[in-house]
């Protein structure tokens, strides 16, 4: 148990969310989802990854703590238009005592193409204060499970890709 939550998870690898679908008010002027939505969509996945491991709103009421992503870099792969539905996969590529390395793919639910990756840091934060601190020792532990899973993967195509445009001299 769990702060509260009997369960014991299981960590599929890569984690896979539950189906989300692309609303017709995230559509921008040019008939695909604005990429602003991306994100709500990356971060609604996360939420759902991360109770796996004892992260989310019952961290917040029960122990005053959460996570912050500090860092974030989404790549637009395809696009998505209203209506479509998506998954997107998570992998834990590593964490410590404070942080999370996350690497998602966005995937067409029916099709199975990517539209978007989108690589993050999280930090455990103590909500009294708003200072990074260490994870609950439970929370280390789930995350050792899944580190397990999900490190027997492949390495993501894009993983630590910086941004970049070269230099062109004419």
């Amino acid at each position: 148990m769990l702060d509260g939550i009997d369960f014991e998870p299981v960590f599929f690898a890569p984690f896979v969310s539950s189906v989300m679908t692309v609303e017709p008010a995230w559509v921008d002027y040019n008939g695909q989802l604005n990429s602003a939505y991306y994100g709500l969509l990356f971060d609604r996945a996360v939420d759902e990854a991360v109770f796996l491991v004892g992260l989310g709103p019952h961290l917040v009421e029960r122990r005053s703590a959460s996570f912050f992503t500090t860092e974030a870099h989404q790549r637009f792969v395809r696009e998505l238009r209203a209506g479509q539905e998506v998954r997107v996969t998570l992998r834990l590529i590593n964490y410590d005592d404070r942080r999370m390395h996350l690497f998602q793919e966005m995937h067409h639910a029916r099709e199975g193409w990517t539209a978007a990756t989108c690589e993050q840091i999280a930090q455990h934060v103590d909500m009294g204060t708003r200072r990074v601190s260490p994870f609950p020792d439970e929370v280390l532990e789930r995350l050792a499970l899944m580190k397990a899973a999900h490190g027997a993967l492949p390495v993501p195509d894009g993983l630590g890709r910086p941004v970049n445009m070269p230099i062109r001299l004419s």
